[in-house]
């Protein structure tokens, strides 16, 4: 039998339903992919736990990311060989063992300006294969992608006809992971209800509760449905990312762990811009610039600067746009710019505050601190480490507790979709015929859903229209909005069009076309009326027109002052 859980709205209800009655061992705030991957530790260990969200899942750093799984080849040049091994041991794991359905190797170019270069990065790419070499050697995961290769201007030139060669000696490609790092999220939450954890989003902590100076749970907003309840857990972990110091201070522990902000922003823009069969990296005055195939598109970036104005809606302004393009250009024979931006969006990276080094020079190796008794604090790291840092904030946590705790077993926990997601994908033409739907569209589900793709299937066949091609979109059918509110735990059109989805970024008119098809779609499910579609509708197509704006704004204050006007409905946070 498949293992498959739903985070539907009768799920949430029960969920918080559980917390409420108490008796918890361990309760994980914030389910960005830290948090979710705890809550999958703690409750694969057979510890009773919750994971309790204020927003969606996902919806702040977890999404907005370079969605790479990868060692971190610029980690090797701070001589951070720890963290580079560590990573491709969970790169190897995610590929082949946790979430094939959802990690797939991409190919990049690394162009080679002078001679003295060659020898230089081909070294560190040797090194960076010969690990990932190692973890396969020992049986922890099949090698998953293909080693480095040496190229030359010719070979260049034919494999990325659109890239500026004139003043390159040649290139070496080599190949890393991407994800879709919402879904990659949302699959872990899913996961952990899966084996028994009670999960809620639109559940915001509003206090602590103490008890002779010890953390004994939290109070929680229920922001569906504007009421409060108390929580009792015997540890609480923290996994609220950018949020970590607000934390620290609701509870007065306060110095345990200082963490800065640091934006990136990503540009995405048509695949048709740039002729090439792999993306680029290439070294920048503060950081990396990555060029990212991403199907239809190519996702560029990032930028790496503080951040100290508004968390929850860091905001992209126009200079930020300005420098991904200038850097770019500089690899291109015929240049981008603003017209070919078909999306934007920006991040905040949870990053251990160091001295005073920029931030781009910090590294994102994890800390785990108790500030004060029955509360674990977790910190750093990055996308690809989450499983690692999970651990280990389960660890920190199981010293306080009074039953003995299981090892982590996470590296052997598929994900749901896994499962059968090999079988299904080489069974694909028949999947074609049995539903009515072409291959293509079979083999994007597959990408999405993995194994679970018979549920979205069954969906399918008892409601054929859901088969259609939702308006606006070329990608995307009417069947996985449905699926997302039912079984993803999609509660609003944002939900849908920036995390389940990926309109919001991949289209040009950032999903404004879709926004009331997907609306109509999602109020037919959660019983919405017509105030609250067009409520709803409303407020996604301000807040894209306040992002446009903001876009247009030289700098990071003028962009976030335009960007938290955007209209906040009355369950948004």
């Amino acid at each position: 039998m498949t293992l498959t859980a739903d985070l539907g709205p009768g799920s949430r209800a029960k969920a918080l339903d559980a917390m409420e009655a108490g008796g918890l061992d361990v309760l994980v705030v914030g389910a960005g992919v830290v948090g979710a991957g705890t809550a999958l530790d703690a409750v694969s260990r057979g510890l009773s736990t919750a994971l309790v969200e204020q927003r969606d899942f996902a919806s702040g750093t977890s999404s907005r990311s370079s969605k790479l799984v990868h060692g971190g080849l610029r980690y090797l040049e701070m001589f951070d060989f720890g963290l580079v091994k560590e990573a491709l041991e969970e790169r190897g794991l995610l590929l082949t063992r946790l979430a094939p359905h959802l990690v797939r190797p991409v190919a990049f170019l690394y162009p080679l300006h002078h001679t003295w270069e060659r020898p230089y990065v081909g070294a560190g790419l040797v090194l960076y294969d010969g690990m990932a070499r190692v973890g396969a050697a020992a049986g922890k995961y099949e090698m998953g992608v293909p080693g480095h290769k040496h190229l030359f201007r010719k070979q260049l030139a034919r494999m990325a006809p659109d890239l500026r060669t004139d003043d390159l000696t040649g290139a070496i490609r080599y190949y890393d992971c991407q994800v879709d790092d919402a879904r990659l999220v949302m699959n872990i939450a899913r996961t952990a209800a899966a084996y028994g954890a009670h999960v809620a989003s639109r559940t915001k902590v509003i206090a602590f509760l103490r008890e002779d100076g010890r953390v004994v749970g939290v109070r929680v907003e229920d922001l569906e449905n504007d009421r409060e309840i108390e929580v009792r857990a015997k540890v609480v972990i923290n996994a609220g990312g950018v949020w970590t110091n607000e934390i620290q201070d609701m509870v007065g522990g306060r110095g345990a762990l200082d963490v800065e902000a640091s934006k990136g922003v990503h540009i995405v823009v048509p695949r048709d811009r740039i002729r090439s069969e792999a993306g680029f990296i290439t070294k920048t005055e503060k950081s990396v610039l990555f060029v990212i195939p991403w199907g239809r598109h190519w996702i560029i970036g990032t930028t790496d600067t503080p951040w100290d104005l508004d968390l929850a809606h860091p905001a992209a302004s126009r200079r930020d746009i300005d420098y991904v393009l200038e850097h770019v250009n500089k690899l291109l024979k015929t240049p981008l710019d603003h017209t070919d931006v078909q999306g934007v969006y920006a991040g905040l990276r949870p990053l251990l505050k160091g001295a005073t080094e920029p931030t781009s020079k910090i590294s994102r190796e994890h800390t785990v601190a108790q500030p004060v008794p029955g509360l674990v604090m977790i910190a750093g790291g990055k996308l690809t480490t989450y499983r690692v840092m999970a651990r280990d904030a389960v660890d920190a946590a199981a010293e306080s507790l009074d039953v003995p705790v299981r090892e982590s077993i996470t590296d052997r926990v598929p994900l749901l979709g896994a499962s059968g997601f090999e079988a299904r994908t080489n069974q694909r033409v028949a999947l074609a015929r049995s539903s009515g739907l072409d291959v293509a569209r079979i083999d994007h589900l597959l990408g999405r859903f993995g194994g679970l793709v018979d549920e979205v299937l069954d969906m399918v066949a008892a409601r054929p229209e859901l088969a259609e091609l939702l308006p606006g979109s070329e990608d995307y059918l009417a069947v996985e909005v449905v699926y997302g509110v039912t079984h993803e735990g999609a509660r609003h059109l944002d939900d849908v069009l920036a995390r389940r989805t990926r309109m919001s970024v991949e289209n040009f008119d950032r999903g404004t076309a879709s926004a009331r098809p997907v609306a109509e779609l999602m109020a037919a499910e959660l019983g919405w009326d017509a105030e609250r579609l067009e409520d709803e509708v409303d407020h996604y197509l301000r807040r894209v027109e306040a992002e446009r704006q903001s876009q247009e704004k030289l700098t990071d204050h003028e962009a976030d002052e335009t960007r938290v006007q955007a209209p906040e409905g009355p369950w948004a946070v």
